[in-house]
Order: C-alpha cells, then structure tokens, then sequence
C-alpha cells in the first residue's frame, strides 16, 4: 500500500495570517530577546499577517520604520509605502525618516527583482484619485493583498473627546471605502490601533461593518516582532525625545475581509449553512 504524501504548506493571498518561516522565526526570537520576563509562551508568539509573497500598501507611514522592517526583516518586497506629508515635511516632524528612507531606496536599488517604491502625499481617504495628494496613478489599479493603516489618528484637531472620536471614526470610514476597491479578490485590510480609550470608542468593527466589511480575526500588535520599528505620533516627534513610547503600549490587529462572497472564508461560511446576518465569527489571541 502506497504511503500518502503530506501536502506541504503554500502561503498565497488567500491566507489571512501565516504559518512560521524563516522571517517569522527570526521574528520570535527578536521578540524573545526583548521580553523581559523571559522566553516567550506559545499564545505569545507574534501573528505576522505578511508573506513574502504579498502585495502590500501601507498608507499612514510615520518615520517608515515598519516599512523598513517588513523590507530588510521579512522581505516584503512587493511593497508601496506611502505617506500624507511632503517629503520635507516628514524629514521636519521626524528627521530619523530620512534615514530609514535612505536605506530603504539603497535596499531597492541593489534588488533586481524588487517591486517596492516610496510614495509621498497620498492620502488615504483618497487612494485610486487623481490630483495631488491622492497617490493619482500609482495607486489606482490596486489589486493589493494586504492594505496595512498603522495607528491611524487625525491628530490634535480638538480636545474634545466626542469630536475626536467622531473625526477618527470618519477618516477610517473613507479609509475603508477608498481601499476597498483596491484590494485583491481575497485581499485584506489590515488596521492596527491601540486598546484603551479613547481608541477603544471607536468601534471599528462597527464602522467596518457598515462598508461591508468584517472582521477574520483580530490580535495583539507586538512592536518586537518587527525589528527596528518604533511608532512616530502624527504630530511628529516629542522634543527632547520625551518618555512616551507608543510601542510599549498595548495595541490589537484587526484583519477585515469583504463580505460580499469574494473570499475563501466567505465562500466557506456560505457552505456552513451561516446567515448573512450573522455577527463576525473572528477568533481572538
């Protein structure tokens, strides 16, 4: 009798998040490394929603470390990263971008077969427009497998809680349209935001429910997992350097997936015999 042969593993764009590979476990260790109460435990191990293999937008870039990071740490290289600000304006609110930027393009240069470019005055709430400061051409056709929006905030407009809320609320509604259309038939939208109020009054599943949109799965961000990433405040550096570090901070991944039957899992809880009504089934670590 013939033995069965096991069916190896095949990341593609259909997964929302990936099983270990070499980035990852370098990723596991860098993390190890940093955890101050010892090795990791199994649930702690990081969820990295990346292949090698993606095409990736990130929209909301601050000093385009973890753009750096998924370039040199986890060889993302079909990578747009883009950002809202001029390039002189970065290089003011956070000058360690230049950098970062620096080699990153000597990163690209030396790769023949790298697709990653940087991209400046993109707005998020207007990808796939043209006209200044909407990423025009360069992002218009999309078909992007992840579409990544890291901490996403609109900045000190008022110090009203409610108005804020209602301000950031708005900028991921039109986020979520605006990416929609350029996502891969089973693409995702990747959003990362920090736990505690008043983040948590957001409501993003709510929100994205309301695009057609829902949540696959959602976990903890853990900053170590991308090495060389620090988070950068939309207002731009603290002067002096300050103590506040938004890495330390607890922070949750949210995958959303369409719900319009596009994707593998939609299709898969259509054969379950699910209503359409039904809450997000998403699996939390």
């Amino acid at each position: 009798m013939a033995k069965s042969r096991k069916q190896k593993f095949k990341p593609s764009a259909h997964t929302p998040y990936h099983r270990p590979s070499k980035a990852h476990d370098h990723a596991v260790k860098h993390a190890a490394k940093n955890q101050k109460s010892g090795p990791l435990r199994q649930h702690q191990i990081p969820t990295i929603p990346f292949e090698p293999t993606h095409r990736i937008l990130l929209v909301g870039e601050g000093d385009f470390s973890f753009a750096h990071s998924l370039y040199t740490s986890h060889h993302c290289e079909n990578l747009t990263a883009t950002c809202l600000d001029s390039a002189t304006t970065l290089a003011e609110k956070y000058p360690q971008s230049t950098r970062h930027i620096q080699e990153l393009e000597n990163a690209i240069s030396k790769d023949e077969t790298a697709k990653a470019k940087i991209l400046f005055g993109v707005d998020a709430t207007k990808l796939g427009k043209g006209g200044l400061g909407s990423g025009g051409k360069e992002v218009k056709k999309g078909d992007f497998d992840r579409i990544v929006f890291n901490f996403p905030h609109v900045g000190g407009l008022t110090k009203d809680v409610n108005r804020q809320v209602r301000h950031n609320q708005g900028l991921l509604v039109n986020f979520f349209k605006a990416a929609l259309p350029l996502l891969a038939s089973n693409g995702s939208i990747i959003l990362t935001i920090f736990e505690s109020e008043p983040y948590s009054l957001w409501n993003v599943r709510d929100l994205a429910r309301h695009v057609h949109l829902k949540v696959g799965r959602s976990f903890k961000f853990q900053a170590e997992a991308y090495p060389g990433y620090k988070h950068a405040r939309t207002l731009g550096n603290i002067e002096g350097g300050g103590g506040w570090k938004g890495e330390t901070r607890a922070a949750r991944t949210y995958v959303f997936e369409k719900q319009d039957g596009e994707g593998r899992q939609e299709q898969e809880t259509s054969r379950k015999g699910k209503s359409s009504g039904s809450s997000d089934s998403d699996e939390d670590d």
